[in-house]
């Protein structure tokens, strides 16, 4: 009875170790399905293709809006950065121009003011006139009261022509990215020709062919 108890117990030992083994062996081969699954999906991946700048060409309605939203932004877009320099040249160039005629229409305005006012206490006048010079008669009054006015109007007019020619710019860089993007498509190769040769023309005058025909130039342009 011991022995049977034995052979039994023995039995079922091997059967959990038989059990066990199959269990480690079919983990292992499903660890080995699931690394083999993903090396293949990683090498399996399309590396990300590179951009080729050489044959890129702009698009010229976003260049048109890039230039409209942010001033230089088509030239920028177009990667024609050695034209930012002159944009935002010109834009600084008319805002200093603002700036200075602005300041100068001010201080010639209160001048102006002070002079005609009759009022002893404000005299800003005095800081346009040369050092030792004072106005002392009428005669001089009336005519420092026209120069003042003159250049107070000068400098208002060159303040607002400044803004115009800062708008003028603007305009101008719209324009120029809109068109550079237009002209990168643009066939420069060496096809494109203009010839010049002497020609007969009928001209349907008359029935003659002698007097039905004169001799002139023709242009031909291959492209």
């Amino acid at each position: 009875m011991a022995a049977c108890f034995t052979l039994a117990v023995q039995g079922i030992s091997a059967q959990e170790k038989t059990d066990s083994l199959a269990t480690d062996s079919l983990a292992t081969m499903e660890d080995t399905s699931v690394s083999l699954n993903v090396d293949s999906i990683v090498k399996g991946k399309t590396p990300k293709a590179t951009k080729d700048w050489s044959t890129w060409r702009p698009n010229p309605k976003r260049a048109l809006w890039l230039a409209l939203v942010i001033p230089g932004g088509g030239q920028i877009y177009n990667r024609k950065y050695w034209k930012l320099p002159i944009v935002y040249g010109g834009f600084m160039g008319c805002l200093y121009a603002m700036s200075w005629n602005n300041t100068m229409y001010k201080d010639y305005s209160q001048a102006y003011l002070d002079l005609v006012d009759n009022d002893p206490n404000t005299q800003s006048y005095n800081s346009f006139l040369h050092i030792g010079t004072t106005i002392k008669t009428d005669a001089d009054k009336k005519r420092y009261e026209d120069l003042f006015k003159k250049r107070r109007d000068k400098y208002r007019r060159w303040r607002d022509l400044s803004f115009f020619v800062m708008l003028g710019v603007y305009a101008l860089s719209v324009v120029d990215a809109y068109v550079d993007a237009e002209l990168s498509v643009f066939d420069i190769s060496k096809d494109l020709s203009l010839k010049v040769e002497p020609t007969v023309i009928n001209n349907g005058s008359s029935r003659n062919i002698l007097d039905n025909s004169s001799v002139g130039l023709q242009c031909s342009l291959n492209f």
